[in-house]
């Protein structure tokens, strides 16, 4: 089976050319805009902007991959809330760019979508739950899904939520990382206590995009972490594990933030549908940390 990874340069893109690199009967090529270093010796690179519609599909007819796993995406949730434009390209045209050139090589799209589709009135959601985005990321993410939805080619599309994880160089940080960093620097912070999340370990994502792929799954799938945490849980956890300082952590509510986007008060996912269909089991938070520890 030939898997191409768009978005191989970010956390989830560097985790699955991992994964595929060690899987016997699969060629892997990872995508990016630019070039990745310490690609795995089985592992081809070829450059890719998935906005570019003739780029995209000049590469996919040129290759013709059995499967596309889309991670390419703008996910800063403020930076889409201000550039409206720059965001809906990137997660909305780049993905009808990747529907049109799947439909003419009868490749299966797996994409990622994410929770904050939804208004974070209820949680934990199913994949039955009806989305009502609150912020602009939402509403793009929302879009590319129904694009899929409405298009005539093979597709999975696997929600998440809250992904955390490491990556060689390091530059890209998420929740974990950054408590970690600025405990270690001694430094005080505020962690909202009243926004709900199953978090996910980056590994556990890449497996759940491996499943999904390696069986062209189709539908939609929950892929996520199953313990429902506020990131203030998070960071005390994260405190606790490294030996850190949590009385530096200071608990405190949405209300004190002023940032440009909404996010959704209440997600989370139940993952039972990924579990039973996919064979999806994802590790504890607590396992998700060791493994982080052990690559830093």
């Amino acid at each position: 089976m030939k898997i191409l990874i768009t978005g191989a340069n970010g956390l989830l893109g560097y985790k699955l050319v991992q994964l595929l690199s060690r899987q016997s009967g699969i060629e892997t090529i990872a995508t990016g805009r630019r070039m990745i270093s310490d690609l795995p010796a089985n592992v081809s690179f070829r450059e890719l902007d998935i906005t570019d519609h003739e780029q995209t599909e000049n590469l996919i007819c040129e290759l013709k991959p059995d499967v596309i796993i889309n991670s390419a995406a703008m996910t800063q949730v403020d930076q889409c809330e201000m550039e409206h434009d720059l965001c809906w390209k990137a997660n909305v045209t780049g993905v009808e760019n990747l529907i049109d050139a799947c439909s003419k090589n009868q490749t299966h799209l797996v994409h990622i979508s994410t929770d904050f589709i939804f208004d974070g009135t209820v949680g934990p959601l199913d994949e039955t739950a009806i989305p009502n985005p609150v912020n602009f990321y939402g509403e793009s993410k929302y879009a590319a899904e129904k694009a899929l939805q409405q298009s005539t080619i093979s597709w999975t599309i696997l929600r998440t939520v809250l992904v955390y994880g490491v990556t060689p160089d390091m530059s890209r940080s998420n929740i974990v990382l950054w408590v970690k960093k600025n405990l270690e620097d001694g430094k005080s912070i505020n962690v909202v206590n009243d926004q709900w999340r199953t978090p996910t370990l980056a590994e556990d994502l890449a497996m759940g995009c491996f499943l999904a792929a390696s069986k062209k799954a189709t539908g939609i799938y929950n892929i996520s972490g199953e313990e429902m945490m506020t990131p203030y849980d998070i960071a005390i956890q994260t405190a606790d594990f490294f030996k850190l300082n949590k009385s530096l952590i200071k608990p405190t509510d949405s209300s004190t933030f002023k940032q440009p986007a909404m996010r959704p008060l209440k997600t989370g996912f139940i993952i039972t549908k990924a579990k039973h269909e996919l064979g999806y089991h994802p590790h504890s938070f607590k396992e998700g940390l060791a493994l982080m520890a052990s690559q830093l």
